[in-house]
């Protein structure tokens, strides 16, 4: 949706908007958003969405009368994660506020880290933690809330839109894309600064845990997990953190300067 859509020579400004529509126009309006190169690679039909086999592999959940739409696409019938995941939602103005964006490997390792011991979901480490699938995951190379390997893709951009990044390495991502933020920019300042030696957190990286080594400092990724297990006193979501990207402009933000990833 990388410029105005038109149904039936209305302008669709809103998801309640779209979300109205008959189910035909409606799935017309948000294929826009579905990578033709993920369907490619799965052998989907962008029309009906459909493998070969006739199984059913993308879904798009957009009640009427709601400002959310979920999209998912899973690799293979009854797969237990999507190949992609996109979450939009309309904020109080009318724009448009990224709430969710997932595109993994579905051949790469699965690490539990989205379900406790006892199967319950932990809510991205937020409510409760798998220690033990945790330390796996970040010694494959993934960050707090990654249950596989990404693809290293991102969906199409809109005219600008809003987002909340779930962790510290996904604020530093969207810097990269050009994104600018809405607040929290000091915070991600304060951050960088605390993780210099001497600093606050950087006293912190005592490997009192497997998530707190002094090496973790150095990188994106590192800081996120030592972030995640606790090191600034309170859960990356109370920082609030929110950013927004206009099409074609890059923000030239960076509050991790010279980051390896």
């Amino acid at each position: 949706m990388a410029g105005p859509i038109l149904v039936d020579g209305v302008s669709m400004r809103s998801i309640r908007q779209i979300n109205a529509l008959p189910p035909e126009q409606k799935a017309e309006v948000y294929r826009r958003l579905i990578p033709d190169n993920l369907l490619a690679q799965l052998d989907i039909d962008p029309v009906t969405w459909t493998h070969a086999d006739g199984a059913k592999l993308v879904s798009i959940e957009a009640a009427p009368g709601t400002s959310f739409v979920r999209i998912r696409i899973i690799p293979f019938p009854d797969f237990p994660d999507p190949l992609f995941q996109l979450e939009l939602g309309d904020t109080g103005n009318n724009q448009l506020e990224v709430l969710l964006v997932i595109i993994t490997n579905p051949h790469s390792e699965r690490f539990d880290v989205d379900r406790d011991w006892k199967g319950e979901p932990t809510k991205f480490g937020v409510v409760r933690r798998n220690l033990k699938e945790e330390e796996r995951a970040m010694k494959a190379g993934l960050a707090p809330g990654q249950v596989r390997h990404g693809l290293r893709q991102m969906s199409r951009q809109q005219q600008m839109y809003l987002a909340n990044p779930l962790g510290y390495h996904n604020a530093i991502f969207l810097e990269w894309q050009g994104f600018n933020y809405i607040r929290g920019r000091r915070k991600m300042e304060w951050i960088h600064r605390e993780f210099q030696p001497g600093g606050e957190f950087f006293q912190k990286l005592d490997r009192s845990t497997p998530f707190r080594q002094p090496e973790m400092a150095d990188t994106v990724r590192g800081r996120s997990w030592a972030i995640h297990d606790g090191v600034l006193g309170q859960p990356w979501p109370a920082l609030e953190v929110s950013m927004f990207k206009r099409v074609g402009s890059h923000a030239g933000i960076c509050t991790f300067p010279q980051a390896v990833y």
